[in-house]
């Protein structure tokens, strides 16, 4: 008997867990069930992570978690529960599999069989964020080449085990040059170790356009953490609703899984809730632990329903019968055994579709620092020439001075006041930190108030930063 963690989670969460246990359930399913309080009650009780020190250990024993959607109280420094879960679990690797049920499921793309495998670490979702000034945000949007390998070859190689034929890089490198072009870059050094799948790269915003107009131009698709979480929801509404997707969070280690949706409060306790998702995010788990006969069993059950005709509110829309969460949940146990008739019945017996093996290698490169941006947070001034003799010293010299990326001298005047203006001081060959203190004390004796520094390295003789639009 295999132990899980079930979390029943806030909203439609313990309506849509108690439909998933009872199918599970009548399936036959070897699993026992720990259960474990995640969520906003424990938000509220003054745990601002979400997650008490008793279901913590739970989950680390267990080593897996299937867990209902979380609502995060708004305001009052709460993180969300999936980000922290993610990270303190080594969970990089979002597997969220998009499939139109065309006709019986009303859709606008009718041709989605789709996997999304989307980084789950880092990125923007590092939350690392600043008010810089009165007017300016910085957020931190971290990239790192190691996790970025360890995705693209965990994509590859989930292609290989499920004879999926193409992986898709998507990106924006064109505007993120350094930080998505590292991604881009690594994916195709990865694609190389895998001839036998075909590959390309496609822009986030021409990407997310075809995936809703012409998805069977995808197989799978590999993609950083925020378009993942966009493009995802994206293709599950092409195929006719978020309420019937659900996701795997993997790690070498433990493994949560998960409905794409969220909480839905407005509809908790009516009846209404579809457990779709969830039950999707379920039979990935039997996957995870290699019980594909029984996720074959309850998938089928599941697509023999929707044959039927039977649809919760979200899905209804004029045809079939209209069904509560529970009507649905009996008819999903009423076909366990049953296989559809028009639709692609389940067969998968692969045991490494979920498995994440991979070392985290890390790359040592020659670096060189060779200048420094300082951020102020305004100028009180227009005559930066003036600036640029006072802060100069023997090795660093004033390169340009920056608004919002762009390059507002030399060569160009501003006559209003700005803030958060970027000072770029670089040096023609290697310099010291403490040449970069020495700077900036310069630019406070100008009256200049400091906001930010970010050093400027070179790694293996190539810029490890960005030029300023104009330079």
């Amino acid at each position: 008997m295999t132990k899980i963690c079930v979390a029943y989670g806030d909203g439609i969460g313990p309506e849509i867990m108690t439909s998933v246990i009872s199918i599970l359930q009548a399936a036959k399913v070897e699993l026992e069930y720990d259960v474990v309080e995640i969520g906003e009650k424990v938000y509220l009780s003054g745990i601002t992570h979400g997650i008490s020190d008793d279901s913590w250990q739970k989950i680390l024993q267990n080593k897996l978690l299937l867990k209902g959607p979380m609502t995060t109280p708004l305001g009052g420094g709460y993180k969300s529960i999936n980000v922290t879960l993610r990270k303190k679990l080594g969970l990089f690797a979002n597997v969220r599999p998009v499939v139109s049920y065309n006709p019986f499921i009303k859709c606008n793309a009718k041709n989605m069989d789709i996997v999304i495998v989307r980084e789950n670490e880092e990125d923007l979702y590092s939350g690392i964020e600043y008010q810089t000034t009165e007017n300016s945000y910085v957020a931190v949007k971290l990239i790192s080449e190691s996790g970025s390998r360890k995705i693209i070859k965990y994509a590859f190689d989930y292609a290989v085990a499920n004879g999926r034929n193409k992986v898709t890089c998507i990106t924006k490198n064109n505007i993120m040059k350094l930080s998505d072009g590292a991604f881009a870059k690594i994916f195709d050094e990865v694609a190389k170790e895998y001839p036998q799948i075909e590959n390309n790269h496609m822009i986030v915003d021409i990407g997310s356009a075809r995936i809703a107009s012409k998805p069977d131009s995808f197989d799978v698709i590999v993609t950083l953490n925020l378009y993942g979480d966009i493009i995802s929801d994206i293709a599950a509404e092409a195929a006719g609703a978020v309420g019937i997707a659900g996701s795997a969070n993997i790690g070498s280690e433990y493994a949560m899984f998960e409905a794409v949706h969220g909480s839905a409060p407005d509809i908790a306790g009516q009846g209404k809730a579809n457990p779709s998702g969830l039950l999707s995010a379920a039979v990935m788990m039997l996957r995870h632990l290699n019980m594909h006969d029984k996720a074959n069993v309850i998938e089928n059950a599941w697509l023999a329903t929707i044959e039927e005709g039977k649809h919760t509110a979200d899905l209804y829309s004029g045809t079939g019968e209209l069904v509560s969460t529970e009507q649905f949940t009996q008819a999903i146990i009423k076909n366990i055994n049953s296989k559809p008739k028009s639709l692609k019945a389940a067969e998968n017996t692969s045991d490494k579709s979920q498995k994440a093996l991979i070392e985290d290698k890390f790359t040592h490169k020659e670096h060189k620092v060779v200048g420094c941006d300082v951020y102020i947070r305004s100028a009180h001034t227009n005559n930066f020439q003036k600036i640029s003799d006072q802060t100069k010293s023997s090795n660093l010299k004033l390169s340009f001075i920056g608004y919002k990326g762009l390059v507002i001298w030399p060569n160009t005047t501003q006559d209003r006041e700005l803030d958060m203006l970027q000072f770029r001081f670089i040096s023609d060959s290697e310099c010291l930190y403490s040449e970069i203190l020495e700077i900036q004390q310069k630019v406070l004796s100008q009256n200049l108030e400091i906001v930010m520094v970010n050093t400027l390295t070179e790694y293996d003789g190539k810029q490890g930063f960005s030029k300023g639009q104009g330079e």
